[in-house]
């Protein structure tokens, strides 16, 4: 609740809110019909929803992504989430070594 609260004070979509050397993780949620404009990113990441419905898009394939889902992203791939039928909260594990 308390990581929710500051990312709706914050006015953004992503909380950073853990940063070691081996790992970061943050929290992102994305409105219903909302853009998702993330752009790859070079570091392997994992997300896991928390809530919500939508797909996700890594590449050329598109997974249904609902509570409990658990998604792995290979750093350099194009993502994205797309269909956002009902708000999607997620957290984001980054891996801080390099691939």
């Amino acid at each position: 609740d308390q990581l929710q609260k500051q990312l709706i004070s914050s006015g953004k979509s992503y909380l950073p809110f853990l940063n070691r050397n081996t790992l970061k993780t943050g929290l992102y949620v994305l409105e219903a019909g909302a853009e998702d404009k993330q752009q790859p990113h070079e570091l392997d990441e994992v997300y896991y929803i928390i809530s919500g419905k939508a797909n996700l898009r890594v590449e050329d394939d598109v997974f249904p992504v609902t509570t409990g889902s658990v998604v792995f992203v290979k750093a350099g791939a194009f993502h994205k989430f797309e269909d956002i039928t009902e708000e999607l909260q997620t957290l984001v594990f980054f891996s801080q070594a390099q691939p």
